[in-house]
């Protein structure tokens, strides 16, 4: 059964709302559970930290985009992106095609938190919380 389609002139919900960042429970299933698994196959053999980060990755990338499309949210416009490139940097460098010796996979968890952290903070304090609502 589809959800009723709200009244054409009923105002939308604030975009805090609609924010999976804000809700704890989202929260944590989509990003806090694949940064735990990540930091778990960090002891995990080769195929298996490949497989498991470059999921969590994807998983974050996809959820950030949405979360981007549903509310605004800006930090999720630019780390939507970023965290798929990185599933694309794992990828790359679990199957060899990248080699980034013998440190790669701290120099891409190294990448992947500071970046996100940067991505975060910096795109806010630039353009605030919401496209479009700097206030929010």
């Amino acid at each position: 059964m589809a959800a009723p389609e709200p009244a054409p002139n009923a105002p939308a919900a604030p975009p805090a709302a609609r924010d999976l960042v804000v809700d704890w429970r989202s929260y944590i299933v989509l990003w806090c559970l694949p940064v735990l698994a990540m930091i778990g196959a960090l002891w995990a053999g080769h195929p298996a930290r490949t497989l498991i980060w470059t999921g969590a990755l994807a998983w974050m990338g996809i959820a950030c985009l949405a979360n981007a499309r549903r509310c605004g949210r800006v930090h999720c416009r630019f780390t939507g992106p970023y965290f798929l490139l990185m599933a694309a940097l794992t990828v790359l460098h679990g199957f060899g095609i990248v080699p980034l010796g013998a440190d790669g996979w701290r120099w891409l968890g190294i990448a992947t938190g500071a970046g996100t952290a940067l991505i975060w903070w910096g795109s806010e304090a630039v353009l605030g919380r919401y496209f479009g609502r700097p206030t929010e």
